[in-house]
């Protein structure tokens, strides 16, 4: 992510997202599509000193995930938990429009 998006901008992001969206799960389907969709993955960060390789998924009815693999090790994190590495992974602006939707 190049610079950081408004808040104008990142509300045009949710409601794209969001547009056809009736509930909050539908809400989380939309917000969790364009993740998948336009988010670079997989992506290398660190969390808790170890380097990760980093794929995202949703929790129905609950949150979307960072899905962490070291090896053969694999932990699911909330996705607003996640440090990102700098640069940050192309489309990474779904995140943070995830995060000014609120989970």
């Amino acid at each position: 992510m190049d610079g950081q998006l408004s808040d104008a901008e990142l509300d045009e992001l949710v409601e794209q997202a969001t547009v056809d969206a009736y509930d909050d799960e539908e809400q989380l389907t939309g917000l969790y599509t364009m993740l998948a969709e336009h988010l670079a993955v997989p992506f290398k960060t660190v969390v808790l000193g170890v380097e990760v390789t980093v794929k995202v998924d949703l929790l129905p009815g609950s949150q979307i995930v960072a899905v962490c693999t070291r090896g053969r090790h694999r932990q699911a994190i909330g996705i607003l938990d996640l440090p990102l590495p700098d640069p940050a992974p192309e489309g990474a602006e779904w995140i943070e429009a995830y995060r000014r939707r609120g989970p």
